[in-house]
């Protein structure tokens, strides 16, 4: 028989206006992952400046664009309510999208500042999972990202504290399910683990960053196939599973084509 006792997703509130533990986690994210990047840059020779200039373009762009992609990919039913598109506030967001917007937009601006591309994202590149990693621990707050239903012996099996165990269950369902949020913040430990040891090593330029690309998109393909909330292209095609497949792709060619017929010599020391 569950508890029943769920964490409140409301931290506080000040007034008429409610702060949610949601936010609090994914600007908690954003600072440690800030702080990462910028210590790194520095090392690596960038301007002082290059990160905070980065991340004042990178976020806004990457909200509007996550939540361009998910409209993109539910638009069924925002061209019969329009006027949805915008309330960005009741969820609807997708990762993928701020990926690519963040991605796209950190081009631009290392294209103005006359800065290498790879350079600037073999460094962001563990940042980017640190941000992951603490940004789930926000779904979990607010029961959201979670996978199908699974007994309470199934979590108890996974030596899951009792207070997790309980917000896995999910009223509407009266079920428990699989916490893939959690699934997906230990696979990306397990790359930011990974990173952090390359770099380490004389790896060729963008190598850091190609891996961050397989890493990520390898355990999300996965764990997206437990997962309920998934948005689909065509039928039962998930979306998160073909951009990952796509990105494997693109990160595995990359490599191969920047090693063996570029010929690229410029490693992650060089400055």
């Amino acid at each position: 028989m569950p508890y029943l006792h769920t964490i409140n997703p409301v931290a506080f509130e000040i007034g008429p206006v409610s702060v949610n533990w949601y936010g609090i986690i994914i600007a908690t994210g954003i600072l440690l992952a800030y702080l990462v990047a910028q210590k790194e840059a520095v090392k690596r020779g960038l301007p002082e400046d290059t990160i905070s200039d980065l991340l004042i373009w990178v976020i806004p762009i990457a909200i509007l664009s996550a939540r361009f992609y998910y409209v993109a990919m539910e638009w069924e039913y925002y061209s019969q309510h329009p006027s949805k598109v915008i309330e960005i506030w009741n969820g609807g967001i997708a990762i993928h999208g701020a990926l690519i917007g963040g991605f796209i937009t950190a081009y631009v601006i290392t294209r103005t500042k006359k800065i290498s591309f790879l350079k600037l994202a073999d460094i962001v590149a563990p940042s980017i999972l640190i941000g992951q990693i603490i940004g789930r621990w926000g779904n979990f707050m607010n029961q959201e990202a979670h996978g199908g239903p699974v007994s309470r012996t199934f979590l108890e099996n996974l030596y899951l504290p009792n207070w997790m165990i309980e917000q896995m269950y999910i009223a509407e369902l009266q079920s428990y399910v699989h916490p893939t949020f959690l699934y997906e913040s230990l696979w990306n430990v397990g790359g930011l683990l990974l990173l952090f040891l390359l770099r380490n090593l004389h790896l060729r330029r963008g190598e850091l960053f190609f891996t961050y690309l397989i890493w990520y998109s390898v355990g999300r393909f996965y764990i997206e196939g437990l997962r309920t909330d998934s948005l689909y292209i065509i039928g039962e095609l998930r979306s998160a599973q073909v951009v990952s497949l796509l990105l494997i792709v693109v990160g595995f060619s990359a490599i191969i084509y920047r090693r063996f017929y570029l010929k690229s010599t410029v490693t992650y020391q060089d400055k």
